[in-house]
């Protein structure tokens, strides 16, 4: 059962960073988003340790959220991210991914995860390029031509 008081629970705080750029995934959305210019309005939040962006909603970007270990930063970081602009209907639930138990949700509700179209319509939800969504779906479902057959074994093959 989760404890706010154990001595074990971490200090709760939500903190913005000055800089996004001093966040450690900013590399990642520069990459990835079809706008990139939102990675300029991101709130770099330092909840433990490591500052991670939080990406506002805006051009091809409808909804954004940003994982927590547990309800209390949830909070922490929702409060936080109300005093800033591209944050719309701030939200806290657990998260579908199984390694995230909570998450902080803004913007649209995302689309439901279908399958292979599913990621295709999450990266488009959250404005990634059609780059990066096509280089995500073709690590994580990996094809190979439907002509490509094994070649037969010889048993006098060296």
């Amino acid at each position: 059962m989760h404890n706010p008081n154990s001595a074990r629970h971490p200090v709760v705080t939500a903190t913005a960073i000055g800089d996004p750029q001093d966040a450690y995934d900013y590399d990642y959305y520069v990459r990835r988003l079809e706008d990139t210019w939102l990675v300029e309005k991101s709130i770099a939040v330092r909840i433990v340790r490591m500052p991670f962006l939080a990406v506002p909603v805006g051009g091809a970007r409808r909804g954004g959220y940003y994982p927590v270990p547990c309800i209390c930063f949830g909070l922490a970081v929702r409060d936080l991210l109300r005093e800033h602009a591209g944050f719309p209907d701030l939200r806290l639930h657990w998260s579908q991914d199984p390694e995230t138990s909570d998450v902080v949700e803004w913007g649209e509700k995302p689309p439901r995860h279908w399958g292979n179209d599913g990621d295709t319509t999450l990266g488009r939800f959250y404005g990634y390029s059609e780059t990066a969504i096509a280089a995500f779906t073709r690590r994580r479902h990996p094809t190979t031509p439907s002509s490509a057959m094994p070649e037969p074994c010889s048993p006098t093959a060296p």
